[in-house]
């Protein structure tokens, strides 16, 4: 998998700009599945039907990434901007910008005496070599991503955009290997999600699953004085019971756990006091789905260096093929 990961994470794709990326996902599935469209929000949404009527089950992985956004141009050249999604600013300064024109920038900050501090985003700048405003390359609105390539230091993996180009390669991965299934399954690669999970918000409701599960990356707590949270690299896949945006379906929980320990797949427990998924709005969808999420466990989530481990990955996709191989075992509500 580790070339189709290399693939992914090295494509721009902002929120709102995902054609380049939905594109290259196309071709890597479209001759695994029945059915293949695009939506009107730039959802990329494929479809794997049952052999015989099946429940309608969704599965979901965001494709966008965090980025930045020019609010203008000064008269020495620099480009100011703001975040498109979640950007920090101890996150941004003397990192490497990419505008989806090609033009390339470094981020530096106004002058601070106190250089302990960590300025606001209005106080800093990409210099993209220009001199002036007229020389400048970019123009307000142009938006771009951070430059940060693949790195393979074995079992772990470090590189921009792992959130969520690592559950994109785990539903592809399982879509290739399933060979049938209980489910009409939908296979979404959301548009929007690090904006509000825009994308999914509209897929749920045309798609309107009788389940739901999102793919995506969740916090550690095993790095030095780092958050109290008991998920770590290397201990398996996490399965998520809460985050500050949902409570995953109790049932769903079992499914999953039962699932990991009758296929001897290594898992974890997740519970997520800041942050959300594409889960959320599945799950208050129409009049309500019941809906869980499959987390990876990545280091420096939302900085330009996120890291996971090969075999977390690994065993997501063993988890997500278990599942949608087999039936839920409860009673749909």
């Amino acid at each position: 998998m580790k070339s189709l990961i290399k693939k992914l994470v090295e494509t721009a794709a902002p929120s709102g700009y995902e054609k380049k990326l939905r594109e290259i996902i196309r071709s890597e599935i479209e001759s695994f599945v029945d059915e293949i469209r695009v939506d009107v929000m730039g959802n990329l949404i494929a479809r794997k039907q049952a052999k015989s009527e099946g429940k309608r089950l969704m599965i979901a992985a965001h494709v966008d990434e965090i980025g930045v956004m020019v609010t203008h141009i000064d008269e020495g050249g620099f480009a100011r901007f703001t975040n498109v999604g979640g950007v920090f600013p101890r996150n941004c300064v003397g990192g490497h910008v990419r505008f989806m024109n090609g033009v390339m920038g470094v981020i530096g900050m106004e002058r601070e005496d106190n250089r302990q501090s960590v300025l606001p985003l209005e106080k800093m700048y990409i210099d993209s070599g220009a001199t002036s405003r007229g020389s400048c390359q970019v123009k307000t609105g142009d938006v771009g991503v951070f430059e940060r390539p693949f790195l393979d230091l074995g079992n772990r993996l470090v590189s921009k955009a792992m959130d969520d180009r690592i559950g994109v390669a785990v539903i592809i991965e399982a879509l290739r290997k399933l060979e049938h299934s209980p489910y009409d399954v939908y296979f979404v690669f959301s548009a929007q999600e690090e904006v509000g999970t825009r994308g999914a918000i509209p897929a749920a409701y045309d798609i309107d699953p009788h389940l739901g599960l999102a793919v995506d990356v969740t916090l550690t707590g095993d790095t030095p004085k780092s958050i109290k949270m008991d998920v770590g690299l290397g201990k398996g896949a996490a399965i998520k019971v809460r985050d500050s945006g949902m409570l995953a379906d109790p049932h769903i929980v079992e499914w999953m756990v039962s699932t990991a320990q009758k296929h001897n797949i290594p898992y974890q427990l997740e519970v997520l006091e800041a942050g959300s998924t594409d889960a959320r709005s599945i799950q208050v969808s129409r009049s309500g789905v019941p809906t869980g999420c499959l987390s990876i466990p990545a280091r420096y989530v939302h900085t330009p260096s996120e890291m996971v481990d090969y075999q977390d990955v690994q065993a997501g996709v063993s988890l997500l093929l278990a599942l949608l191989s087999n039936d839920y075992p409860f009673e749909y509500l």
